[in-house]
């Protein structure tokens, strides 16, 4: 097993330095789901959700959270995205989310990219929880990354 990134010799936490890494284009893309009731996925696809557009808005969130990762994962370095898009896979119960991150930079953004994950399905049960409150929210993870000293990597 590889050595930890973020412990330095004496096992304390810290930033890595990334100023003498290349500056590379880099992608991530993680996925996750939320499994709900056949007539919460049904008023989400229709768009008869009472607090409005469900997938418009957890769009938006998914992108201001992969913004601000930064500010919620403690050791993760501010970077400067260049594109976060989010995409939703309708199933008749329930949804999948995807989230691609993107950046020219020093450091990955496979963390963008699952916090983009992970808010937009927050948002979507948010916004859909008077419909079905037991929904189920999972599977969070990465599919792949490119870029950086470490290359590209894919889910098996």
């Amino acid at each position: 097993m590889s050595k930890l990134t973020h412990l330095d010799e004496d096992g304390s936490a810290h930033m890595v330095d990334v100023s003498a890494k290349e500056i590379t284009s880099r992608e991530a893309i993680a996925t996750g789901h939320i499994a709900m009731s056949a007539e919460a996925a049904a008023a989400i696809a229709q768009g008869l959700v009472k607090k409005g557009d469900v997938l418009a808005v957890a769009r938006v969130a998914g992108i201001m959270a992969a913004k601000r990762t930064a500010d919620l994962i403690p050791l993760c370095h501010p970077i400067a995205l260049t594109s976060v898009s989010i995409d939703f896979d309708l199933e008749p119960q329930g949804v999948t989310v995807t989230a691609t991150a993107r950046s020219a930079g020093q450091t990955g953004v496979e963390m963008e990219a699952l916090t983009a994950t992970s808010a937009t399905l927050l948002t979507i049960y948010d916004m859909a929880k008077a419909l079905d409150k037991a929904m189920v929210i999972g599977n969070v993870r990465l599919l792949a990354k490119s870029g950086g000293k470490s290359g590209d990597w894919r889910a098996p």
